[in-house]
């Protein structure tokens, strides 16, 4: 059994035939899906919901073949830009090892739900690619351990900055993460246990540095105040904030939801209105959509905007709506066409309202809220909202138009899933950090824990699969950038980045061992 390949050219080469067997498998999953479809009846567009277990196989399958070319597309880039080394190539061996091994064998979709290829009927299928040369080389390399043991050798002697620097990203994306991991490491990461621990919010101090930094602006246009720059940007700092805490790596979400709204469905005035002041920070927006009952059926949405004089009035009850007492701007779906039942009845507006006050969370008349207790996820908070006979202005209807609400608000979530994703890699990096530096000073049987292989072997998959979340997250970001459609990226990026971050975290408390379970360790956090 091989522990490494003779070069970086002989991994890609390798890599290159094992991602086209995936792909094989892959359009056959496709070809049984088409026909689904056909046998659904004529005209059809989606599975019945009893097709659920199936089209959810196929999405973890689509996203795993996804991530291993984004992962491909990593090794040419390090490449081309003579990054590629010995480490590199460990970490690309494990996460392809890794990953093919799960589409063989079932892809963890929780912790007793698999992906399996079964749930196809493609046996014959799932046995030929587990034969497939370059797989089998790929999963055996990766399985004997030592790329393992080099890259927790490596993380124990530098870090993780190493392993995850050489990015390929270019050097003004490296300058600008330096800068956010310098923020976090000085403002956010050692104040964010004691934030969370007491149920916290983010402190006004901390919000007005990142309005300085430009946090709140990244891809806002600079004519409006913005630093105008990309999601790829926008992905490297949402990443080093939530590496520090993840309520902080969330506050810009509002802002880019906000901003992408106004940007994509608001008139002139609305935009010279707004954008200057979420770019600032003066303006904190919260995304006031989902409703007790209907979650993220929006479509179904009841809460009515009512036209009354020159203005509307809300009605109804909002559910999750984060950051909310503090906000001063909320982007609020509701029904403007009484009749609807579906999403063509919904409009967007840009309410205005007053932030919390020392005696009121609450202030402007006809809006109350009740906080709602979470488990973890702190540092904005999570609010229940009422609006009963809640006034806004005609001119905050998003665009002026009615009935468009659903159809706006959709074109956002590529960025949002996008940035979703990138806040998933912060977590599971600092998940990583946790157990890397518990298990290097932690000594059991008068050696430290990172000497042990049902140890280092968890790191290094952390690792890895990191990698893989990373450049799945950046390629859907670039894809955003250059301006092409990109919902399946972005939610594979989502999906993936989600269960990486998961399986880190639990990883992390694993290696903490008992103290994992303890409050005064960040790692349960």
């Amino acid at each position: 059994m091989n522990d490494a390949f003779e070069s970086g050219a002989a991994l890609k080469g390798t890599a290159d035939r094992a991602l086209l067997a995936a792909e094989v498998v892959l359009d056959r999953m496709r070809d049984v899906l088409s026909r689904r479809l056909r046998e659904t009846g004529p005209g059809r567009s989606k599975l019945p919901d009893s097709e659920q277990h199936f089209a959810h196989v196929f999405a973890w399958h689509a996203t795993i073949v996804e991530g291993l070319r984004e992962t491909r597309s990593w090794l040419v880039r390090l490449e081309k830009d003579g990054l590629l080394g010995s480490v590199e190539c460990d970490l690309a061996t494990i996460a392809f090892g890794e990953q093919l091994s799960q589409l063989v064998g079932g892809v963890p979709m929780s912790q007793g739900e698999f992906a399996r290829l079964s749930a196809f009927g493609l046996f014959e299928e799932a046995m030929a690619l587990a034969a497939d040369s370059a797989v089998s080389s790929l999963i055996s390399t990766s399985e004997s351990g030592r790329c393992h043991q080099r890259i927790a050798e490596a993380m124990a002697d530098a870090g993780t900055e190493g392993l995850f620097d050489r990015d390929g990203l270019g050097q003004d994306l490296a300058l600008i993460r330096d800068q956010f991991r310098r923020f976090t490491r000085e403002r956010v990461a050692p104040d964010a246990h004691r934030w969370h621990l007491e149920d916290r919010l983010v402190p006004d101090s901390v919000l007005a540095e990142m309005a300085a930094l430009g946090v709140f602006g990244v891809t806002i246009p600079e004519d409006f105040g913005g630093s105008g720059l990309g999601k790829l940007e926008m992905c490297v700092i949402s990443e080093e904030l939530s590496r520090g805490y993840i309520g902080v790596g969330s506050l810009g979400t509002r802002s880019e939801i906000a901003a992408e709204l106004i940007q994509g469905g608001g008139t002139a005035e609305q935009k010279s209105a707004w954008l200057p002041g979420i770019a600032s920070g003066e303006v904190v927006p919260t995304a006031v959509f989902t409703e007790p009952d209907t979650g993220s059926d929006l479509g179904a949405l009841s809460s009515r905007a009512e036209r009354r004089g020159n203005g509307w009035v809300i009605s109804g009850a909002k559910n999750w709506i984060t950051h909310a007492s503090r906000a001063n701007l909320m982007t609020l779906l509701a029904r403007t066409d009484p009749v609807s039942r579906d999403h063509r009845g919904l409009s967007m507006f840009l309410a205005a309202k007053q932030p919390a006050t020392a005696s009121d969370p609450f202030p402007d008349p006809g809006l109350d809220g009740s906080e709602i207790g979470v488990l973890g996820y702190r540092g904005m908070k999570e609010y229940a909202l009422s609006f009963d006979g809640f006034e806004v202005p005609d001119d905050a209807l998003l665009g002026g138009k009615e009935g468009e609400g659903f159809r706006q608000l959709m074109r956002t979530f590529e960025s949002a899933r996008i940035q979703t994703a990138a806040r998933a890699v912060g977590v599971a990096r600092s998940a990583l950090d946790l157990g890397l530096a518990y298990a290097v000073e932690r000594r059991q049987f008068g050696r430290p824990l990172i000497a042990f292989p049902r140890v280092y072997r968890k790191l290094a998959v952390m690792a890895a699969e990191i990698v893989v979340a990373a450049q799945l997250a950046y390629g859907a970001a670039r894809a955003k950038d250059a301006g092409r459609r990109c919902d399946l990226e972005a939610g594979m990026a989502k999906l993936l980045g989600a269960r990486v971050a998961w399986a880190a975290a639990d990883n992390a408390l694993q290696i903490h061992g008992g103290n994992g379970y303890a409050l005064e360790f960040p790692v349960s956090r």
